[in-house]
């Protein structure tokens, strides 16, 4: 089968879990034998990141990379974000939506690329809500850049973060582009009932991300610090931002000088964190780290702590810990609660105190930790596996193209 893949960020131009989980679709797609265009906006990257990209990303033999590029720059992203169209970016989008006779185009973060490219092409169209774009213009529901998103009031929202106001979602527009779409897939139950929540009459199924096998020498148990050397240690991956969370862990670990915590990732939050845990021995700032490091530090660990205080449509962190067999601590907000209960594979918090009776009980109790993680290790590899992943999207994609009485390829799963 022949794919397209539409994304405003696709690694090395990227910056969050969506385009780490398209690469790993795409890839995945191509080793099982098909064709596999993806469509990034390199402008909208580097607009937000003028250095240019980080990191080495090489794709299989099967993958072709079109990065859309304006003469115009930075003004091409900037139009789409108040216009909700492709703009500069049209013609080279329907040049290679509507000639290149593909099977399925399969849309994914659209916020840079234009909600209006959903009419391009003709065959399988899907959509994966990998934020809550679709129902918030600042993608995470996190009101007034302070808060949970109770009350909708997006106008004064979207200029409390200090962004122009997206006018084309007062005209219809979205509702409109969304019917182009013949179904929509969410990485979680909680992000498919947040978008039917917010009014969305769409046709949404949840299939939840997933993690590449390791090579079964790598997926060997877990070495915490705690059984073999008696440290306590403690993990935090991600975007050093502050809906995040990680200043919740700040307090906690400044009145547990045993405890280390290590914190790997970087963001615009990152100064001001290091501002706040200064002269904290026990807490230490990594940056972002490579696949090795990384690797290391999960075995390491008693447990990953996910503290995030906005919706979460996943927590691909999770299932990252779980492959090592490293137990979660995660906020009981959005869909973490969801992975955890579904694996079985941590401890679910609500407020500091709980916050802190998790970190102590995974502190000591080393069979409990073993348990969980084991659970967490099982679970994983029974619903967060590609080969699960692949096998309820190829599900999908065959039901759309019976409705639609479309005659594909037959599908190499």
């Amino acid at each position: 089968m022949k794919f397209c893949m539409i994304t405003t960020f696709f690694p090395p131009y990227n910056f969050g879990g969506d385009g780490i989980f398209i690469y790993r679709l795409v890839n995945e797609l191509a080793k099982r034998g098909h064709q596999v265009d993806v469509v990034h906006c390199e402008d909208a990257y580097l607009l937000l990141q003028p250095k240019g990209p980080q990191g080495d990303f090489p794709c299989h033999e099967n993958v072709r990379i079109h990065k859309l590029r304006s003469r115009f720059g930075f003004l091409s992203p900037l139009l789409t974000q108040q216009t909700g169209s492709p703009g500069f970016k049209s013609r080279a989008l329907s040049d290679i939506l509507d000639n290149s006779h593909y099977d399925v185009i399969h849309f994914h973060n659209m916020s840079l690329i234009g909600i209006t490219a959903l009419r391009y092409g003709s065959a399988v169209k899907l959509y994966t809500t990998h934020e809550h774009w679709l129902v918030c213009p600042m993608h995470v529901l996190w009101k007034n850049n302070k808060e949970l998103c109770a009350e909708k009031s997006c106008f004064s929202c979207t200029l409390a973060w200090k962004r122009p106001p997206q006018l084309w979602r007062y005209t219809g527009l979205l509702q409109r582009m969304l019917r182009e779409v013949d179904h929509f897939i969410s990485p979680s139950r909680f992000t498919k009932q947040k978008h039917m929540a917010q009014g969305l009459d769409i046709p949404i199924t949840h299939i939840p991300y997933f993690l590449p096998r390791r090579p079964s020498a790598d997926c060997s148990p877990c070495e915490a610090g705690s059984a073999s050397t008696g440290s306590h240690e403690f993990l935090f991956v991600g975007r050093l931002e502050k809906i995040k969370g990680v200043q919740d862990l700040i307090p906690l670990f400044r009145r547990r000088p045993t405890y280390r915590l290590s914190i790997a990732g970087d963001g615009t939050y990152a100064a001001e964190l290091k501002e706040m845990a200064k002269g904290i021995q026990n807490i230490r700032f990594l940056g972002r780290c490579s696949h090795a490091q990384l690797s290391a530090l999960y075995r390491k660990a008693n447990a990953v702590i996910v503290p995030s205080i906005c919706y979460e449509v996943f927590g691909i962190i999770i299932i990252e810990a779980f492959s090592y067999k490293t137990p979660v601590i995660v906020n009981n907000l959005g869909a973490l609660p969801e992975v955890v209960h579904d694996s079985g594979g941590g401890i679910v918090y609500t407020g500091e105190g709980e916050l802190e009776r998790a970190v102590d009980t995974l502190a000591h109790n080393h069979e409990l930790r073993d348990r969980l993680g084991q659970q967490g290790f099982e679970a994983y590899l029974k619903y967060w596996t590609e080969e699960y992943h692949c096998e309820l999207y190829f599900e999908l994609i065959d039901q759309i193209r019976k409705a639609k009485g479309l005659n594909l390829p037959g599908v190499v799963r």
